[in-house]
């Protein structure tokens, strides 16, 4: 007789039914003696009625006692790994799925499993049978949060492009698998062998699921790039696809013991389909339109659709059908986007990732075992192998051959086709469930578990290699306030964050512009809408599509185009709105200056706010990678005191200088400040800044800088509002005291250049002080608080020529 505590196993009984025991504390005793009628030996278990609640260490209990507490050490214990291998794994450039697998394998069998110690007291069989629970409710959650997301609306905007290579991409795939398992059916056991069970794994590996893609192509910076977009309505075919097939081989599992069993379950899935549809759809609607405007949703509605989940898991697993599809089901029929998409994604995705999924990673590591798959005949695995391999190859190959007939760039061809063969979470998911239909053994998993990680973590690396997203923005034409002739028109990109705050100054920024018949504004209004609450990202031209309701900025839409009526024909108007994580918006920035050939992107910027990290983010990455010279305005309050709409300068005179220190951005700012004075009320002040005995000065950029000043010179010499001055500094503390004395608030707005060619002896020791680089140290100084004052501060940078 052989005494494990505690323990939990199967108690199987004469007649045939499967007893399951959870205790948290059990005695289990194995017996080897023939006690029920078939000879066959069976366990006897043994549990405490009750647990003993823990009473601390101070009291000589010990927490590794405790489910509880077990469960607790677990998690810290897996996302510990996780969060390590991370880290480590993080210069090979690999996804986060890949150390989470790790992870969950490093304490199951493989490693720290092995130890009969931590099997004992770390990780029992009941503490181990409450983590597979969580991890299901982990792995429910999160198909049900890319449910949510997902918007199955896209599907009808799919063109042929994404059909063609969705079903290109399936079909030959799930052929080839299911060829190379009729062949070898004869060499399977028996469960594998079955044709519903070869069914669902040709589907597995001719599909690619959209919440893997998704999640990998957002740590790449990939979800706004063409390939990016391509790749997700792809995927959303294919899911659409998947589920229908996958359906359809479980009903056939279904009637291998009986059919009528089949026909239940079609009738099962065509039910909850039904009241899926048409009640709870209709309910979810209502939520979404009696929301106001601006107002969060109401919190009872919140937690019955979360507490849906498990309704909808327990409804689906009660009928035969895999348990997430429920939670998959239910999210689906959630309006995407705010404010009932976003605000459930924001409620449950914290808990979702951080706290359920690292118990399904755990679930994941328990069933793997390399050792069990070391000591298991080649021969028994060889079908499985064969079956993934060719799976795997041909999905790849067969969406290459697609791009290859829709004449792709190599590079584009080839990246897509390396991120459609990516796998995932959905994966791990469908691993689990035929374990839990005994399709797959251990050996089986572990191979399939194994296969996958080096898949994803093979090809993710290749994808950021292959692909640049900010490839396209490199261009070599110039494409600048300095190169764009005086009598064509000028092309702008106006990039609106936040219309209620920025609008009334990025309006009379285009106004100051002065937009005259001989060279008018053609201005690009771009609203960039954080993405939340949905997996696709969204870009509408609105001359072309209609926007959606909860992405419409109709206020600020109206005084631009009032600005417009007014000016006449001096200034054309479109509008876009981008739907994008704050991330990747500038690809949809620099995406619209290159498609519109545009001079100048206008950004905004704020210092204080919740908004502030945000606008930054963009504001930086715009800066890296524009195919064109950008301005960005820190409006401190006087712009919003003028009426721009219907404004004439008449009744300001407004003054602006511009404090020139020499290099590339500085000439950008001159020329852009000398445009702006051809208004008759506009005075403009230019403080050229030099250094003592030319001292660092770069030969180079200072013969440039002589000749755009002289040209500005000889252009505006008679012009009695314009006034040149020159200062000579020694370094950076006395070019700050020369600004900070002309911080008399004779000024409405300063020009500046942002750093390219700048003298570095005019800013030495200023680097320390500055807090936005975006900005470039003088920008940020003036337009900080400690330079006092209202004038509202315009930095500037030129085009930086990439190709």
């Amino acid at each position: 007789m052989t005494r494990v505590f505690p323990a939990q196993r199967l108690l199987q009984t004469p007649n045939g039914w499967n007893q399951h025991v959870n205790p948290s504390r059990v005695l289990q005793e194995y017996m080897n003696s023939s006690i029920n009628v078939s000879g066959t030996p069976i366990n006897i278990v043994c549990e405490a009625a009750i647990e003993v609640p823990n009473v601390g260490i101070f009291l000589g209990d010990n927490p590794l006692k405790h489910s509880f507490s077990l469960v607790l050490f677990n998690l810290l214990l897996v996302t510990t790994i996780t969060r390590i291998v991370r880290f480590l794994l993080k210069p090979l450039r690999q996804p986060k799925i890949i150390s989470q697998i790790i992870g969950g394998v490093i304490v199951g069998p493989s490693f720290l499993g092995r130890y009969r110690w931590y099997q004992r007291h770390i990780k029992p069989e009941s503490t181990q049978y409450l983590i597979n629970n969580l991890g299901v409710i982990g792995f429910m959650y999160f198909v049900f949060v890319y449910g949510v997301k997902m918007d199955p609306g896209l599907l009808k905007k799919s063109g042929k492009l994404h059909v063609s290579t969705a079903m290109f991409g399936i079909s030959i795939p799930t052929i080839a698998v299911l060829v190379v398992a009729l062949v070898m059916r004869k060499e399977m056991y028996k469960d594998l062998a079955a044709l519903s069970s070869v069914g669902i794994l040709a589907g597995y590996l001719g599909i690619t699921a959209f919440p893997v893609l998704f999640n990998i192509l957002r740590e790449l910076n990939l979800l706004n790039s063409d390939v990016g977009r391509i790749a997700l309505s792809t995927a959303l075919i294919g899911d659409a696809l998947g589920v229908f097939t996958i359906i359809a081989f479980e009903a056939g599992r279904q009637g291998e013991t009986r059919a009528g069993n089949a026909l239940w379950y079609m009738i099962a899935c065509v039910i909850m389909s039904v009241v899926v549809v048409f009640c709870i759809r209709p309910a979810m609607v209502w939520i979404n339109k009696k929301t106001p405007e601006g107002h969060p949703v109401d919190e009872c509605f919140v937690v019955a659709i979360l507490l849906g989940a498990f309704v909808m898991g327990f409804l689906t697993d009660m009928f035969g059908i895999a348990i997430v599809n429920g939670s998959l089901w239910l999210g689906l029929v959630v309006p995407e986007g705010p404010p009932l998409g976003a605000t459930l994604v924001q409620k449950s995705k914290t808990i979702m990732t951080d706290f359920f999924m690292p118990f399904a990673f755990t679930m994941v590591g328990h069933y793997t075992d390399i050792f069990r798959l070391r000591a298991t005949e080649w021969s028994t695995l060889e079908p499985l192998f064969l079956m993934v391999l060719i799976g795997y190859l041909a999905k790849f190959f067969s969406t290459w051959l697609a791009t290859f007939y829709w004449q792709m760039p190599f590079r584009d061809g080839l990246t897509l086709s390396l991120i459609m063969s990516l796998r995932g979470q959905v994966e791990l998911i469908l691993f689990v469930h035929l374990m839990d239909k005994k399709v797959l053994r251990v050996p089986g998993f572990t191979l399939l578990v194994i296969m996958t990680t080096i898949l994803t973590a093979t090809f993710t690396p290749l994808i950021s290699i292959l692909y640049d997203p900010t490839r396209p923005y490199m261009v070599s034409q110039r494409r600048n306030l300095q190169h764009n002739p005086p009598d064509q028109e000028l092309r702008i990109v106006l990039c609106v964050l936040d219309p209620d705050e920025t609008v009334s100054g990025l309006i009379y920024l285009l106004d100051i512009t002065c937009p005259s018949t001989n060279s008018p504004l053609s201005v690009c209004a771009l609203r960039l809408i954080h993405l939340v609450g949905r997996a696709t990202p969204l870009f509408i031209d609105h001359s072309k599509q209609e926007v959606p309701q909860v992405y419409h900025w109709t206020h600020a839409i109206h005084a631009l185009e009032q600005f417009q009526e007014i000016k006449g024909e001096q200034v054309k108007l479109q509008f876009f709105t981008a739907v994008a994580p704050k991330h990747t918006m500038f690809q949809d920035i620099c995406e619209v200056s290159l498609e519109h050939g545009a001079s100048l992107i206008i950004l905004p910027f704020k210092r204080v706010g919740h908004h502030n990290h945000g606008v930054k983010t963009v504001n930086s990455q715009v800066l890296n990678h524009a195919p064109c010279s950008i301005a960005i305005l820190v409006d401190k309050g006087l712009l919003d005191h003028a009426n721009p709409v219907g404004s004439s300068f008449c009744h300001f005179g407004l003054r602006l200088a511009v404090f020139f220190l020499g290099g590339a951005d500085a000439r950008e700012a001159l020329v852009y400040a000398d445009r702006m004075v051809s208004n008759q009320e506009v005075s403009l002040t230019v403080i050229r800044f030099l250094s003592h005995n030319n001292i660092g000065d770069i030969e180079m950029e200072k013969k440039l800088d002589d000749g755009i000043v002289t040209w500005f010179w000889v252009k505006n010499e008679i012009n009695q509002r314009v006034v040149y001055r020159e200062v000579v500094v020694r370094n950076g503390e006395e070019t700050i005291g020369a600004i900070q004395s002309m911080n008399d608030g004779a000024f409405d707005l300063l020009i500046v250049g942002r750093k390219q060619g700048i003298n570095p002896v005019l800013l030495t020791g200023l680097s320390e002080w500055s807090e936005n680089e975006e900005l470039g140290h003088i920008g940020d100084y003036v337009a900080s608080e400690d330079f006092s004052g209202t004038s509202s501060v315009l930095v500037v940078q030129q085009q930086v020529l990439r190709g």
